[in-house]
């Protein structure tokens, strides 16, 4: 059995995912980041971005994710994010109107959450 780590996404309302992985990628604010088991023990400030995880049994698990922290130590990595969704969750049509509605608007926080959910759809 390969390697693993235990990942925990919460959001501020909600558990968004939790399980076993084998490799973790996320944005922070130093730059993207990859974790693996083994890991030297950190903490970071996440930056909006897709988090992808490939979980022990070979799946893809893409999620947008607006600010918030990650922390790894113990082969247990928790990302705590103001707001996460599952790309599976994201409406695409939804996101495009809001980045629309984003961008006449000049909404600058706005477009870049719609955009981060549509990177998010994309990866997956």
């Amino acid at each position: 059995m390969a390697a693993e780590l235990h990942v925990e996404l919460v959001a501020a309302d909600r558990s968004v995912w939790s399980g076993e992985a084998t490799l973790v990628v996320a944005r922070t604010t130093s730059g993207d980041i990859g974790v693996m088991p083994g890991h030297q023990p950190l903490l970071g400030v996440l930056e909006s971005g897709p988090v992808t995880i490939r979980t022990s049994d070979g799946r893809t698990v893409v999620a947008a994710v607006h600010g918030g922290f990650i922390s790894f130590a113990d082969d247990k990595l928790s990302l705590l994010a103001e707001i996460a969704e599952l790309a599976d969750e994201i409406d695409v049509q939804r996101a495009e109107r809001a980045l629309e509605r984003a961008k006449s608007d000049t909404d600058a926080a706005s477009e870049r959450r719609a955009e981060v959910r549509l990177r998010a759809v994309a990866v997956r």
